[in-house]
């Protein structure tokens, strides 16, 4: 199927095209012509597979004229996402930079202040600072016409489920309403029943949850030679551009500093950078002047980086759905991609219930040449490691 087929205004189709755009993604093309509709929908999608442009497409189409009001609103639930649609809907609609107002915390209110006066017809915001903008009475949800809920079930994990049910209660209820989620849970599904009017089902998500163009490999080791492994096998691989994921913010400057002193190109992200550094990285990572982004979960969902090769997690993730979030990162749009999880004895419960929710055993390796000080655990698929004999009391 061709863009021109989805029924998209020809002011749209000339942007695509002049964006690069060939065919649509499986998302696009189911999506697109229900949201054309003015039907509510439900978008269960893997990352990395165009849902963005499944709702700014539609919903710029839907626009039209302006009318010098908030009338689209899209609720995501980190700033980093919140910037990237925010890029996306001024790419695809060319002439809407002056409509559009980017909400999110950690920066002045005063330019978010004033793009809301000055008429803005999109926003694109976290739950936190939209409610604070909205209690001091700078914005007026009355006249939302389409209402996007994306990454759900990233919003609800990071414990946002009262202010995005508040968000949603503040709109009109004849508003349309697109709902887009990596995981469809009895949760997003009780939100659904009394948020969305008979909502458009669209489900093209594989049935690992994982994109089939991401290939798996686990590398059993002991934690404490986790940092040499790392090295040896940036050192060792072919790739364009690796995100590293770490669960602590400790665990990431660490790690940084320790690839910095073998001399990786890298930059780090976490809670605690401040704004500027965040988008100083972010924008380095993508430029190419840094090679490897270390990152905390903070950064797993949303970040939308083309040509990232290679997803290595320093840890096996506390959550197995956090998995599929960091692993999208990589195999993006059709790309091949790889991940590297590096895994030590004390992390095999997690570990095993990633396999689960994959529904397969992720392959296990070695690293060829790697001096291992200790003989890795390469257990099989739901093997338990033997215990330790207990010593005699003598």
């Amino acid at each position: 199927m061709e863009f021109a087929q989805l029924g998209l205004p020809e002011y749209l189709l000339s942007t695509i095209e002049k964006i690069g755009y060939k065919t649509p993604t499986p998302i696009q093309e189911k999506a697109v012509p229900v949201a054309l509709q003015g039907r509510d929908v439900i978008g269960a999608a893997q990352t990395g597979t165009g849902k963005t442009a499944a709702y700014a497409l539609p919903t710029l189409a839907r626009l039209g004229e302006p009318k010098g009001k908030p009338r689209c609103l899209v609720l995501v639930p980190t700033r980093e996402l919140a910037m990237q649609v925010d890029e996306a809907f001024r790419r695809f609609g060319e002439n809407t930079a002056d409509k559009i107002a980017l909400l999110y915390g950690g920066v002045r209110y005063d330019q978010q202040v004033k793009a809301l006066r000055a008429g803005a017809e999109i926003v694109v915001a976290t739950p936190g600072r939209l409610l604070d903008l909205q209690r001091q009475r700078f914005l007026d949800l009355s006249s939302i016409e389409v209402l996007v809920l994306d990454e759900v079930d990233r919003m609800l994990d990071m414990g946002f489920i009262e202010d995005v049910s508040a968000i949603i209660r503040l709109c009109p209820k004849d508003r349309q309403t697109l709902l887009f989620s990596a995981t469809v849970n009895k949760t997003i599904r009780e939100i659904a029943g009394w948020a969305l009017r008979e909502p458009v089902e669209i489900d093209v998500r594989t049935g690992t949850l994982a994109a089939d163009t991401i290939s798996h490999a686990l590398y059993p080791v002991a934690g404490y030679q986790k940092y040499d492994l790392l090295l040896a096998l940036l050192e060792r691989t072919k790739y364009r551009s690796v995100i590293v994921f770490t669960r602590t913010k400790r665990d990431a400057d660490r790690i940084t500093e320790w690839l910095e002193a073998n001399g990786i190109a890298v930059a780090t992200m976490h809670a605690d950078r401040t704004q500027r550094e965040r988008v100083e990285a972010l924008g380095g990572f993508k430029s190419g002047k840094y090679s490897v982004l270390v990152a905390t979960d903070i950064a797993s969902r949303g970040l939308d980086i083309s040509g990232v090769s290679h997803v290595i997690n320093y840890n096996v993730p506390e959550h197995p759905e956090d998995y599929v979030h960091r692993i999208g990162r990589t195999g993006r749009a059709g790309d091949e991609g790889e991940a590297f999880t590096l895994f030590s004895p004390d992390e095999l419960s997690q570990l095993q219930a990633i396999e689960r929710l994959l529904g397969k055993p992720i392959e296990r390796k070695k690293l060829d040449g790697f001096r291992y000080r200790t003989e890795p655990l390469m257990l099989m698929p739901g093997a338990v490691p033997a215990a330790r004999p207990r010593r005699r009391n003598r």
